[in-house]
This record gives structure tokens, C-alpha cells and sequence, in this order.
């Protein structure tokens, strides 16, 4: 509806940004190529109108949609790209979350397991200092399971139950329902 609505309305911005959104839903929930192609597709027209606007987001919905299409070398690259961006533009406010995946893709590649907990502890570090709760979640999360994989079981404990214990609401989303099965697994 919203590509249609700007197409309509003779908006080219809204309607890459739509057509973007629309890609990656289509990548990552049904693992459609075409979504991919309409990911890109999105990304250069928006680039072609200068019209670009949080490109790091886009980048990384870019790499999701890599990863779940089977090319993590793909979403690693773009990863790096998105980080890349992110630096030279002063766009810092998703960096927890672009080297969180930075560090689960590397891990699914077997890549350095040393440098990819590095990207997770990094993802910890910067969502803290950011007070990004959410970003907080997912790291300690992710960082959490990599120890417990370890026999780390007692650091992980110690690790993801504070943070856990800080949301108040919403424990019916994702991230806090795959964060307390983890805990309930680790105690």
C-alpha cells in the first residue's frame, strides 16, 4: 500500500524507502529472492534521487536480507559498508545493532570466534554507554548464548539476568521471550 500511496501521491523518496521495506519483509519472512533484488532496487533509487536518509538502517536491512537468503559473505560486506557509512557520517545511533549482527554473522561462518565476541562485547559496550536498552537486550542476549555454547554457563547467567530484569512491560516481544528461555535454560 505504501508503494502504491507514493507512487500515487508522486513521492520517489517514500516509494524506495517502501519499496525497500517491502524487499526485506519478502527477503526475511518468506525468503524470497525477488525481495533482495527490490532491496536494492530501493537503495538505488533512493541513492539516485539523494534522497538516502539513514543509511545505515537501510544497509543493514540490506544485510538481513543477505543473511537470510543464504549469503552471509554478502551481509558481512555490507555490514562493513554500513559501518563504514556510519563513521563517515556521524549516523552512531544504530552501531550497537550493525556490530551485534557484525558478530553473529561471523560466528555463523566460523568466522574468528575471538573476533566475532569481540563485535558482540563491543554491541554490549556501545548499547550501554548509548542507554539503548533494547540493543542491550540483544547483545547481552547473543553474547550470553555464545558462553553458555562455551560451558560458560554461570558468567552468561550473570551476565544477561540484570539486563533481563530491567524491562518492566513488553515480555510478550521477541527479544525478551528468547531472552528468558535462555535464562530459564541456564539456570
Amino acid at each position: 500500500e505504501a508503494v502504491a500511496l507514493a507512487e500515487e501521491q508522486g513521492m520517489p523518496a517514500w516509494r524506495a524507502m517502501a519499496e525497500l521495506g517491502v524487499g526485506w519483509s519478502e527477503a526475511v519472512s518468506l525468503k524470497r529472492p525477488d525481495g533482495l533484488t527490490m532491496v536494492r532496487r530501493g537503495l538505488a533509487a533512493a541513492e539516485a534521487q539523494g534522497t538516502f536518509f539513514f543509511p545505515t538502517f537501510h544497509l543493514l536491512r540490506l544485510a538481513e536480507a543477505q543473511a537470510a537468503l543464504g549469503s552471509p559473505e554478502g551481509a558481512l560486506a555490507t555490514l562493513n559498508d554500513a559501518l563504514a557509512v556510519g563513521e563517515r557520517c556521524e549516523e552512531i545511533w544504530l552501531e550497537p545493532e550493525l556490530r551485534r549482527q557484525h558478530g553473529l554473522i561471523r560466528l555463523d561462518l566460523g568466522d574468528d570466534a575471538a573476533a566475532a565476541e569481540a563485535d558482540l562485547h563491543q554491541a554490549l559496550t556501545l548499547a550501554r554507554e548509548r542507554e539503548t536498552r533494547s540493543w542491550e537486550l540483544r547483545a547481552a542476549r547473543d553474547l550470553a548464548r555464545l558462553w553458555a555454547e562455551r560451558g560458560e554457563r554461570q558468567q552468561a547467567l550473570d551476565l544477561l539476568n540484570p539486563v533481563y530484569d530491567w524491562f518492566t512491560e513488553g515480555f510478550d516481544t521477541p527479544d525478551l521471550l528468547e531472552a528468558k528461555a535462555l535464562l530459564d535454560e541456564l539456570r
